[in-house]
């Protein structure tokens, strides 16, 4: 059986931390920021771990 590969996507936008955990980035911080608080937009700017209910299938896509 051949080996699975992991999704290019993937790979560019999750990091599995030291604890096992995965990161990732927030949405919309990338345009129409005019509109946004500077708040909103200094959270937006913090990375946060996946949720449990998504940690699955995130795995399965980096296949580790």
């Amino acid at each position: 059986m051949p080996k699975m590969k992991s999704k290019s996507a993937a790979k560019k936008r999750f990091t599995l931390t030291g604890t096992g955990k995965l990161k990732r980035k927030h949405a919309y911080h990338s345009h129409i920021l005019t509109k946004k608080s500077n708040k909103r937009k200094r959270n937006l700017g913090y990375s946060t771990i996946v949720d449990p209910a998504d940690v699955k299938a995130v795995k399965l896509m980096l296949a580790c």
